[in-house]
C-alpha cells in the first residue's frame, strides 16, 4: 500500500477514535534538535549517559553529575516544540480520552500545550530533594553547584528516573489504563525495545487497538503493527491529522 493511502487509513481512523494513546520516544525530539545524549553524539567529557544517569553516580559525585544536566538543561533551553507536538496538541482537543506517553524528559510536550500526559521517565525541569522528596519546577539555567531544597536545605537532584530506578508506579499504572483501553495506539519515533515501553504495544494490541507507528526506520515492532509509516515524526504526524 502506498505512503499516501496507509496515512489516510490512519487518518480515517483517528477521525474517528473516541480513545486515543500515543507513546513517543528520542525521534520527535530529534526533530526539535534535541541530541540522544547517548552514543557518539552524546559524548560529554568522554563519559557516557550511562555512567552519570544513575544514583551510584551521584552518590559518587553528585558535582559531576549535576554539570552534565546542567549542560544539558542550557542545550534544551534553546529548543522549541515542532510540528508533530502541536498535531499531538491538536490531536487530543480533538479525541474525547486521550493520553500521552513519552519517554523524553526534555518537557517540549508541555511546551507544545499537552495536558493529558505521563513522563514516566521525569522531566529536566523538575528536582527532588533527597532529603524531603519535595518536587519542584526550576528553568533556571543554569543551575547552582550544588542545588539545595529550599524547605530542608537538602541537597536536590534531577527528577528523572535513572538506570537501576524503578518507574513512579502511578505512571506505569495510568499508561497500562490508558493502553487497554485505547481505540488507536500511536508509537512516534521511538524503537520500543526498552521495557516497560517494549510491552505497550502488545497490551494494546491484545486490547484491541489499531496500533501504528511512525519511525525514521524499522523497529522490532514492525510486524506486529497495523500500519508502519516511516518518515520524520514532524513531516508525518501533522498529515495524521488533516
Amino acid at each position: 500500500m502506498p505512503d499516501q493511502d496507509r496515512i489516510r487509513q490512519v487518518a480515517q481512523r483517528l477521525a474517528r477514535a473516541r480513545a486515543v494513546t500515543v507513546l513517543t520516544g528520542a525521534g520527535i525530539s530529534a526533530d526539535s534538535g534535541v541530541p540522544t545524549f547517548r552514543g557518539a553524539d552524546g559524548l560529554w567529557r568522554n563519559y557516557r549517559a550511562e555512567d552519570l544517569a544513575s544514583p551510584e553516580a551521584f552518590e559518587r559525585n553528585p558535582r559531576l553529575v549535576w554539570e552534565w544536566y546542567n549542560w544539558r538543561r542550557e542545550l534544551i533551553a534553546t529548543k522549541s516544540p515542532n510540528p508533530a507536538h502541536y498535531a499531538l496538541v491538536q490531536l487530543e482537543q480533538r479525541v474525547g480520552r486521550f493520553w500521552l506517553i513519552t519517554q523524553n524528559v526534555d518537557g517540549l510536550h508541555r511546551a507544545a500545550g499537552s495536558q493529558n500526559l505521563s513522563e514516566i521517565h521525569g522531566n529536566i525541569w523538575k528536582v527532588r530533594c533527597t532529603a524531603c522528596g519535595r518536587v519542584d519546577e526550576d528553568h533556571t539555567v543554569p543551575l547552582a553547584l550544588l542545588p539545595h531544597c529550599p524547605r530542608c536545605q537538602g541537597l536536590l537532584r534531577p527528577h528523572i528516573v535513572w538506570f537501576g530506578e524503578s518507574l513512579a508506579p502511578e505512571d506505569l499504572e495510568r499508561s497500562h489504563e490508558a493502553l487497554r483501553s485505547s481505540e488507536v495506539l500511536l508509537i512516534i519515533g521511538t524503537s520500543g525495545v526498552v521495557y516497560p515501553a517494549a510491552s505497550f504495544a502488545p497490551i494494546a494490541k491484545a486490547a484491541g487497538a489499531f496500533v501504528v507507528e511512525v519511525n525514521l526506520d524499522a523497529t522490532p515492532h514492525t510486524d506486529l503493527v497495523d500500519v508502519s509509516l516511516q518518515g520524520r515524526a514532524k513531516d508525518t504526524v501533522p498529515k495524521l491529522l488533516a
